[in-house]
């Protein structure tokens, strides 16, 4: 047997989803050697995740990458437990964006590899050992040969069932799935297109697009969840199908079949020493309205920074355990309003008091909408006193500018001289190698940025302070971003 080959690196990605991916390139940016593993031999074919909320369609046009979309439909309309739910709140991005799964990974890959991460398909993690200073795996690469990676840290991206967390035995505690929904991609059917129908004996949904294939989704009322080994079978969704509908799909020619259940978990620590995870190796929830796939990639781009500025050397003490102190609560709130919604949306006739209500507070209450929308888009996130920068033009001394494309800054933060105050510049200087600095006023009224001479915002878009003076901004500076050199 040939000997293994070996690879050294900063950080070691399990996994080549949208959230691997996404912290690929939030690594590179921040100048961590990467090397993703994943065992697929390429990005999905399947459809799967392909909704962007509001938070993520800003956070992407903060790293450039909108542009490379087109101009993916948009629709203001979501739901809450399918209760349709207008999405709109302010900003360039209301409501929901659809872009498939297959083209969100391809553009995050190109995007990373393009940095410089290092990109292995058909690569997949056997074993795992955490020494004191190191993270060492064990890889089989094409064929089955060997590869040993020596990283300083590995990151967890692998889904639902991570790999790295079985290995490193991570506590994960949830609940198992009691209710499911059978969902298949069809071909040659004609059915009547469905927005969350509730009938007699359960919900169904339909929807046909350009291409003339069906997305179809069923539950029956009082089904539970299967105890499956392997994906489902397209002759159970035809019959939930008819059950609940009374049509015959059976004809059709299913494209991609599978379903999804009510279950639910959370890591107790995203981060343990030297090892993290993201996205769904970190927490199991059940996809509804697009917001796991978004919560992963926001858990990505919360940790790409904080990690990067560990390997570098001169992260200030603590930083990244913040990560865990942050992404947890939002994930653990995200979890709650999940399983809400499942209740909602799965539950039989039992239900209709409730849903009722809901939609009259809905209706009449814009207060609750606006919760409700906040929730589901991400842009109600925040990390105690730490908000996201809304977007806001802006005039600069090279011209019109804004907020986001600002945050393009390759990694560093950014720090907002509203006040022309050459002293704030000059403080701000010695930090220069991890944080922008740009004198701006507002192009409009001076809205969400308030009347502070500056504001300091972190890589992942979240203002870390607000004031005046280059005495509190270098408490700020090195507070985020270590001492200054």
């Amino acid at each position: 047997m040939a000997a293994a080959r070996a690879v050294d690196t900063d950080v070691l990605v399990v996994g080549a989803g949208p959230v691997g991916l996404m912290l690929a390139g939030e690594l590179r940016r921040g100048g961590a050697e990467t090397v993703v593993v994943d065992r697929r031999e390429g990005p999905t074919t399947e459809s799967r995740a392909s909704t962007l909320h509001a938070r993520t369609m800003e956070i992407l046009d903060s790293r450039g990458l909108l542009d490379a979309l087109g101009d993916p439909p948009n629709e203001p309309r979501g739901h809450f437990g399918g209760i349709p739910l207008d999405l709109t709140l302010p900003g360039p991005w209301p409501g929901q964006w659809k872009v498939p799964q297959t083209r969100t990974e391809e553009l995050l890959a190109e995007w990373a590899s393009g940095l410089g991460a290092d990109l292995r398909r058909r690569h997949e993690l056997r074993a795992v050992r955490v020494a004191a200073d190191a993270v060492e795996a064990v890889v089989a690469g094409p064929g089955g040969h060997p590869l040993r990676v020596r990283a300083r840290y590995a990151v967890g991206c692998d889904g639902e069932d991570s790999t790295l967390r079985r290995l490193t035995g991570a506590e994960f505690p949830g609940r198992a799935p009691v209710r499911e929904l059978l969902r298949a991609d069809v071909a040659g059917i004609e059915v009547p297109d469905r927005r969350f129908q509730r009938l007699p004996g359960g919900m169904a949904v339909a929807a046909r697009r350009s291409d003339g294939v069906t997305r179809v989704m069923v539950h029956a009322f009082g089904a539970v969840a299967g105890d499956r080994a392997g994906d489902v079978d397209f002759t159970e969704v035809a019959q939930a199908w008819k059950q609940v509908t009374g049509e015959d799909i059976s004809a059709g020619a299913p494209l991609w079949v599978n379903s999804f259940g009510d279950a639910h978990g959370q890591l107790v620590r995203y981060r343990e020493g030297r090892v993290l995870f993201a996205g769904d190796a970190a927490h199991r929830q059940m996809p509804i309205g697009g917001q796991a796939l978004n919560l992963g990639l926001q858990d990505a781009v919360n940790l790409g920074w904080k990690l990067a500025a560990q390997v570098r050397g001169g992260a200030p003490e603590g930083l990244l355990d913040t990560y865990h102190t942050e992404r947890h609560a939002v994930g653990r709130r995200v979890l709650g309003n999940i399983r809400a919604q499942a209740l909602l949306l799965l539950g039989g006739p039992g239900t209709e008091p409730t849903r009722a209500l809901l939609r009259e507070l809905i209706r009449d209450r814009p207060e609750v909408r606006e919760h409700l929308a906040g929730m589901i888009s991400g842009l109600d996130i925040r990390y105690g006193d730490h908000l996201r920068l809304p977007h806001t033009d802006l005039l600069t001394p090279e011209g019109t500018s804004s907020t986001t494309e600002l945050l393009r800054t390759g990694g560093r933060g950014l720090l907002l001289d509203l006040a022309d105050d050459p002293g704030l510049r000059a403080g701000a200087a010695p930090w220069a190698d991890r944080v922008v600095t740009v004198t701006a006023r507002p192009g409009g009224p001076q809205g969400p940025l308030g009347d502070a001479g500056g504001v300091l915002v972190r890589p992942d878009g979240y203002v870390a302070w607000t004031g005046d003076g280059a005495a509190e901004a270098a408490d700020a500076l090195r507070a985020w971003f270590g001492e200054a050199r």
